[in-house]
């Protein structure tokens, strides 16, 4: 499988799929217009490993929500990451059985490279 998850108005998320090499192979779903499903967070997270993984602490509601001042589950963060797109860390590429999440630049340099 060649997937990209991403936002279609996140400036960051853009410039990383425009580094990626021969990009019309991917399967792209922009997640705001088109929400990820249960299964398909559920799969990702077989992937990464946890929920916290796909989870970004950087939305802007993280802390609107007072998410910061909890401990949360595993269970919470699949939970808010099904109730908000915003909440799931972009851009995530899954490449075979490799995923890429997130926006570091060594991240994206092992994606780019697997990509290839």
């Amino acid at each position: 499988m060649m997937k990209i998850y991403h936002l279609g108005n996140c400036g960051t998320c853009q410039r990383i799929l425009s580094e990626i090499p021969k990009i019309k192979r991917f399967e792209q779903q922009e997640i705001k217009t088109q929400p990820i499903t249960p299964a398909q967070l559920d799969e990702m997270k077989k992937m990464a490993g946890s929920y916290e993984a796909l989870f970004s602490k950087v939305a802007l509601k993280y802390r609107s929500l007072g998410l910061n001042e909890m401990k949360l589950t595993e269970k919470d963060y699949r939970k808010y990451i099904l109730q908000e797109y915003t909440f799931l860390k972009r851009p995530v590429i899954i490449i075979g059985e490799r995923i890429f999440i997130g926006n570091a630049p060594k991240n994206v340099a092992a994606m780019v490279a697997a990509a290839k």
